[in-house]
């Protein structure tokens, strides 16, 4: 049975091995001249106002759940609608709950107002 696994092996550390060895080469063989100009702290071409450890404001980490939520929303709809007459009304009715609860984590997004833009 773990047969069946080495070419999932094989592939992974072939992909990890060709990632490894392009980061190296790219580290010896590409130019290192840094300047006054390369080192310096970049924020849209202006030096940087205030210190970055500054606190984010709330919005931003919404923004950031609003994305997760449709984002895995789409991620598990795919595979779930090529299955669904396998999986049956258990599967139907599960996929319902799993939506249910992003529909809460949507309606708790837009009553703290991450979908209003100043």
């Amino acid at each position: 049975m773990l047969q069946s696994y080495v070419p999932i092996l094989l592939f992974i550390a072939i992909g990890v091995t060709v990632g490894i060895v392009c980061l190296v080469l790219g580290r010896i063989l590409g130019p290192n001249k840094p300047d006054k100009e390369k080192l310096s702290a970049y924020e849209c071409g202006f030096e940087a106002f205030e210190d970055s450890r500054m606190k984010f404001d709330v919005r931003y980490y919404l923004v950031a759940i609003l994305f997760i939520i449709f984002d895995l929303e789409i991620a598990f709809l795919f595979p779930w609608a090529i299955v669904l007459k396998d999986i049956g009304i258990f599967g139907f009715l599960a996929m319902m709950l799993f939506l249910a609860v992003l529909i809460v984590g949507f309606i708790y997004e837009w009553m703290k107002g991450a979908l209003e833009w100043e």
